[in-house]
């Protein structure tokens, strides 16, 4: 779930700003050996980009199996010996990991589950705080996370987990300055596929587009593994940002380009969806969608099928996905208010049809990270029900942000234009 954008219908906002950064960036979960397959070769000596057929990896569906299969494996032995914290915490992380791409909250919890139970057990090794600050963080507790954190480093935690992971919490919750000071001397000291994607994305998100792009393309050329994650996962964080800059050609070659590489990538799927809905392809859309809203817990797919099919003049199946999504997301927000806020917001703007609900939920999303898509999110929500103290106080703040994309730019002048 990437940054909620407006500009095109409604559209969905990313739990992998934060959840994908601290997953694969941070350095905490290696792709297991099984999924990566054999090592490649070394990065082309060429500053090229590759083409997407010139960056060979293991077929998508064989690694998620892998994935599967490690997982597995690890929580078999757990239960005919004790495993080490580290084991553990390795278990909550695959999950974690399988929860982000193939879209299951369940995952989630689990690992949640597993760190809260690590802490309990082990209170004075570092690596259970880390394993917990990683699931906190991916369900937006962004604070308690932090907190994990410094705890981890004062029972002696050093290096670069510790930093990427603070870099993450830093990018989700907006403080982009403080999270470049991390990525930078990270990216130059040790460049590979996850740094310098980490760098590209921070740097999107700062609105420096010409920049995240030509980091985009150096860091298929540091890949020496053949794990089709990472690449997926580059390939989407690329596509978002052209989404964000209303390029949905673009963002759409992208989207498919992750999706080829790794099908039951859902966010990949999900977002693809998206912008071939805006690009006039509907059919297409629903074909991408339905098998998601059916297979996964998260709602945002139900919620994203919902409008399309109402667009399209489909109201007795929009009405069906609208209530699945509705019954969804209450019971997430009882659960976990901070990581769904924003996307239930989302959903009661558009399909829900429930603007000042949505405006209700968006403040709170606003209070946990305030980024620019939070701000444009409740701009969007307070124009619709005509609350203008609420849209002068986000347009305000959000004229200071430094580096607004098109849509956010637009979106503010509009919120500002009746505030005096």
């Amino acid at each position: 779930m990437s940054l909620l954008l407006s500009g095109l219908g409604t559209r969905r906002s990313s739990r992998g700003a934060a959840g994908l950064f601290l997953l694969f960036l941070s350095g905490c979960v290696h792709t297991p050996p099984a999924a990566m397959g054999a090592r490649g070769g070394a990065p082309s000596a060429t500053k090229s980009p590759l083409s997407e057929a010139e960056l060979r990896t293991t077929d998508g569906e064989i690694a998620v199996a892998n994935l599967q299969a490690q997982i597995e494996g690890e929580e078999k032995l757990g239960a005919y010996r004790p495993l080490t914290v580290g084991q553990r915490a390795g278990i909550a992380s695959l999950v974690a990991m399988r929860g982000q791409f193939l879209g299951r909250i369940a995952d989630y919890e689990r690992a949640a589950e597993i760190a809260e139970a690590l802490v309990l057990e082990m209170p004075t090794d570092p690596e259970s705080f880390l394993a917990r600050a990683q699931v906190r963080a991916s369900l937006h507790r962004f604070a308690a996370a932090l907190l994990d954190l410094d705890e981890a480093e004062r029972l002696g935690l050093r290096g670069g987990r510790l930093d990427s992971m603070r870099a993450a919490i830093f990018e989700a919750t907006g403080r982009y300055d403080e999270a470049l000071a991390i990525r930078l001397p990270m990216a130059r000291t040790r460049p590979d596929i996850r740094s310098l994607g980490a760098l590209a994305s921070l740097r999107a998100a700062r609105g420096e587009v010409e920049e995240a792009e030509r980091l985009f393309a150096e860091a298929p050329l540091h890949y020496r593994d053949v794990s089709p994650f990472p690449v997926a996962w580059l390939y989407f964080q690329q596509g978002s940002m052209w989404m964000r800059e209303g390029k949905e050609e673009r963002a759409r070659e992208l989207f498919a380009a992750s999706e080829r590489r790794l099908p039951a990538y859902a966010k990949a799927r999900g977002h693809l969806a998206e912008v071939e809905a805006a690009l006039g392809r509907t059919d297409r859309a629903l074909e991408l969608l339905r098998p998601l809203a059916r297979s996964s817990d998260d709602p945002d797919y139900a919620a994203q099928l919902a409008r399309i099919l109402g667009d399209a003049a489909q109201p007795e199946e929009a009405a069906s996905w609208r209530a699945v999504a509705a019954t969804r997301y209450d019971d997430l927000m009882g659960r976990h208010p901070e990581a769904f806020a924003d996307h239930a917001a989302e959903f009661w703007l558009a399909a829900g049809g429930d603007p000042r609900r949505a405006l209700n939920l968006a403040q709170t999303n606003l209070a946990v990270r305030p980024t620019p898509r939070a701000y444009e999110l409740v701009m969007n929500a307070a124009l619709a029900v005509g609350d203008k103290k609420a849209a002068c106080d986000a347009g305000s703040s959000a004229s200071a942000l430094p580096h607004p994309w098109p849509s956010l730019r637009s979106l503010t002048e509009q919120a500002l234009a009746g505030c005096g």
